[in-house]
């Protein structure tokens, strides 16, 4: 898993609540457990048209979301059930960090698990973000994990927040397998130490 430490990127606004975990990636494409490739069916049946061509009016067909990093979703996103093929799907498509006012909380987690930073700000304040977008689609944000910041172009700052074991599985760039495993050593010497109890 890449560290998440500092993230400065462009975003894409997909304006829609509920999005469930459906339409970002649809079932017919979960027979796989393997990650490589589920990008190119982010979203797809909003994506592509019956014949699989690209849909120009749909917002991930643009040449700006092209270089996006930041996706900006409606309220509730990540509803449904509880695949992590979702994202999966995100990551693959280039995504780091996911904003919103609200995530369903199984998405949440296996985002955070998954190296996707879901960014939780107040309605207002993703509305704004949408609105700056809209009007500079180059606008560039900087997401710092340390510090728990999202800041606008203007250096302007919101706070949010990360459960403490995740925001430190992220920084270090490890799942929570990964964690275990770098207590290796401090796991055995404990063992150790049991040995002798029985």
């Amino acid at each position: 898993m890449e560290p998440f430490v500092t993230l400065r990127a462009t975003g894409v606004v997909l304006p829609l609540e509920n999005v469930d975990t459906d339409q970002i990636i649809p079932a017919r494409f979960l027979k796989t457990t393997d990650r490589l490739g589920l990008g190119n069916n982010l979203f797809a049946d909003w994506r592509y048209d019956s014949s699989g061509a690209p849909k120009p009016e749909f917002v991930l067909n643009s040449p700006e979301a092209k270089a996006a990093q930041i996706l900006v979703a409606g309220k509730n996103f990540g509803c449904g059930s509880s695949r992590e093929h979702a994202p999966w799907a995100l990551l693959g498509y280039g995504f780091r960090a996911v904003v919103s006012s609200e995530f369903a909380d199984i998405f949440r987690n296996n985002a955070l698990g998954n190296g996707l930073l879901p960014v939780a700000l107040p309605e207002p304040v993703v509305d704004r973000i949408g609105a700056l977008i809209a009007n500079e689609p180059q606008a560039s944000f900087v997401i710092d994990l340390e510090t728990q910041t999202f800041a606008l172009p203007s250096g302007e700052l919101f706070d949010f927040h990360v459960d403490p074991f995740a925001r430190h599985c992220m920084l270090e760039g490890v799942d929570q397998l990964g964690y275990l495993a770098k207590k290796e050593h401090a796991i055995a010497a404990y063992e150790r130490t049991r040995a002798g109890a029985y």
